[in-house]
């Protein structure tokens, strides 16, 4: 049963990155809520902050030259980014677990799978090394890694792309949290194994009922998994809904832009439309809507005002003046 209260809440968050004289602007006031139960997909350029929000959750932000400069991360009513170290690691792996883009970096090459999930499960769960033991066999059937007990005695090195994503997964959902960061899980694997992890993904979300937040600059992937996206441009959030709502009825020029600009099986033979100019620079500020100079709808006001995110539609929010308005492409 969904709840009105929502599993995660993050409110006005903005980041920088500093290098002597030089600020960047990672994030520039976003706000999202994530639903139990749900999985929420978080799509953009590179660039646009998609995984400087998930540092800033699981309390992985280098400082420095990271600097949180306002905002609030909310989870069981407490502000994350107000807790300390100590406090954040009992949260981290138990609470709040997270997929990374590239397994191999984040596996830990000296120890065997078995290992790094024993380790997990007894440092935050308080099981026996016997009941570890079983629990990680467990997990590694769980994800589609066999019974035999084979993976749990092998290297990172001796595993494929594939194989180590769902070890790492298997590392991910070990202590049952309630939040799961997937980072673009499946950027590096081929289309067959994509695939595969995207139905594993959506078997134990189903399973274990947690939110999940999926970021990727696949549109066609989001689609795919999703049941809520956001889109977010030069750090801040321009449109949020329900998947349904926002792939037929996009509102916002950058959505729509980045909807045709990719591949899908009915353009095939014809050229894809582009989206023009370039991402706003991290070090500016402008002072109204950061899409405005790439915009086929922009107007005297669109440079002059900043949109805010508002309600368009219940469950559907957008950051533009002119939101739902067409042009001759």
């Amino acid at each position: 049963m969904e709840t009105a209260v929502p599993v995660l809440r993050i409110e006005d968050l903005k980041v920088t990155f500093s290098h002597g004289q030089l600020k960047a602007f990672a994030l520039r006031g976003i706000n999202l809520s994530f639903k139990r139960d749900e999985i929420h997909g978080l799509v953009g350029e590179s660039g646009s902050g998609k995984t400087v929000t998930s540092t800033c959750i699981m309390g992985l932000l280098p400082s420095p030259p990271a600097r949180i400069e306002s905002g609030r991360i909310l989870y069981d009513g407490k502000d994350l980014l107000q807790l300390s170290e100590a406090e954040m690691r009992t949260y981290r792996g138990r609470k709040i677990a997270m997929i990374f883009q590239e397994p191999a970096k984040y596996l830990n090459p000296a120890f065997k799978i078995g290992e790094q999930i024993i380790e997990m499960v007894r440092l935050h769960l308080g099981m026996s090394r016997q009941a570890a033991e079983e629990r990680a066999k467990e997990l590694l059937h769980l994800v589609g890694l066999g019974k035999d007990g084979r993976v749990l005695d092998s290297f990172p090195h001796e595993l494929s792309g594939g194989m180590k994503q769902r070890a790492m997964i298997a590392i991910a959902i070990s202590c049952n949290p309630d939040f799961l960061i997937a980072d673009e899980p499946t950027t590096a694997l081929d289309v067959t194994l994509q695939l595969q992890i995207l139905r594993l993904l959506k078997k134990l979300q189903s399973l274990q009922r947690m939110s999940v937040l999926f970021i990727s600059h696949d549109l066609g992937i989001v689609y795919e998994i999703a049941d809520a996206v956001s889109v977010i441009y030069a750090g801040k959030i321009v449109e949020s809904a329900k998947k349904e709502n926002l792939f037929k009825n996009s509102l916002h020029p950058y959505t729509k832009l980045l909807m045709l600009s990719s591949p899908n099986a009915k353009k095939r033979g014809k050229r894809l439309t582009t989206i023009p100019g370039q991402v706003l620079d991290a070090t500016e500020t402008p002072r109204g809507c950061s899409f405005a100079p790439r915009c086929p709808l922009a107007r005297d006001r669109c440079y002059a005002e900043d949109p805010e995110l508002t309600a368009y539609t219940e469950g559907h929010t957008v950051a533009c003046h002119f939101a739902g308005e067409t042009w001759k492409i």
